[in-house]
């Protein structure tokens, strides 16, 4: 028998309000779930590679004291394959890395307690990629900081960022370094655009459209705590409209960031204009709280030592940093890094005489 059209109408009305009231609660129980599962992760993650150091470490006493051949390391995983095949991954290869994860951070008690923060993945490539106790500080820092998935840290790594955060820190102004004294470990000298799979000559316009259509990538590579606000923006000052190429919010620094777009070699006047962008923002889109707004010129070349000139003089918070299409040489940038290195051991050895 059929109900009243009322009735039924009265009943879904009902069941609808109860779902409304209770989503709230709902999303409480999922953020719990989420961090539980989070939190297990965690945990898990730390023992297994608790485990690995410790299996790390008796192999490599055993093999100090040559009480074991490495040909002895064969037979254990042998003897783990045959006798206890539900345990996997400790092959020949593994354990050996395990000697060698322990062996490489044992001494180091800045860094030990990170690479247990890090998945094995990510400590396996760190290891086998980076040379130097700095080198492999430094990515295993930004992974925690930045929540590097595998992929993005083999991006990174085969783009030299460190390397090129080394030889070439941020070109700044003094403004900018008062305000944010750790702006160098905030921008970079040069970004890596090569998601955006650009040909050699290409427009702003490209440019920007192949940023915003690859914004998450984009996002990945200015780095933690940048928050897209948008394209084109709209800035009002007197009777003129003017647009800005992209603006975003970083959340640490607690201010906006400007960043304009030039394809061609960096030319002070572009500095002049990106000045007027930042007063625009101070005066009428910065929100009391907040510090005043940063600017970013994003140029395809730059001459280093008009860069220096131009930034000198000005007050405002700005730096000029190049992108690239393409991976750089890293082979060339090891060798510029060595040189780098060497000049500098030259220097302390003169200045201690």
């Amino acid at each position: 028998m059929k109900q009243p059209r009322s009735s039924r109408n009265t009943a879904r009305t009902s069941h609808d309000i109860s779902i409304s009231f209770d989503e709230g609660a709902f999303e409480e129980v999922v953020e719990l779930i989420r961090n539980a599962r989070q939190g297990a992760f965690t945990a898990a993650n730390k023992a297994l590679i608790d485990l690995y150091w410790q299996v790390g470490e008796y192999i490599s006493r055993k093999l100090q004291t040559a009480e074991w051949g490495e040909g002895v390391v064969n037979q254990l995983a042998g003897h783990i394959s045959t006798y206890h095949p539900e345990i996997r991954g400790f092959t020949r290869p593994n354990l050996f890395r395990m000697r060698q994860f322990y062996e490489t951070y044992r001494y180091d008690e800045k860094v030990s307690p990170l690479v247990r923060q890090l998945p094995w993945t990510h400590n396996l490539l760190i290891m086998s990629r980076c040379k130097q106790p700095e080198e492999r500080e430094f990515y295993l820092q930004m992974c925690l900081r930045e929540h590097w998935t595998k992929r993005e840290l083999e991006r990174q790594l085969a783009g030299a960022l460190f390397e090129q955060a080394v030889i070439s820190p941020p070109k700044a102004s003094a403004a900018l370094k008062q305000l944010h004294p750790d702006v160098n470990s905030i921008f970079k000298d040069a970004y890596l655009l090569d998601f955006l799979d650009l040909p050699e000559k290409h427009s702003e316009a490209d440019l920007q459209k192949g940023l915003v259509a690859n914004l998450r990538n984009f996002l990945l590579e200015l780095g933690a705590d940048f928050a897209f606000i948008g394209e084109q923006y709209l800035l009002q000052v007197g009777s003129h409209d003017f647009a800005l190429d992209l603006l975003f919010f970083h959340r640490s620094l607690n201010c906006l960031v400007a960043i304009e777009l030039k394809v061609d070699e960096f030319k002070p006047e572009y500095l002049g204009k990106l000045e007027f962008y930042l007063e625009a923002l101070d005066r009428n889109v910065k929100k009391p709280h907040e510090q005043p707004s940063i600017g970013l010129l994003l140029c395809a070349t730059r001459d280093i030592e008009v860069v220096e000139y131009a930034l000198s003089r000005t007050l405002s918070p700005a730096l000029v940093s190049e992108y690239q299409t393409r991976l750089p040489d890293r082979k060339l940038l090891r060798a510029k890094l060595h040189e780098f290195y060497t000049l500098n051991e030259a220097k302390g050895a003169y200045n201690d005489s």
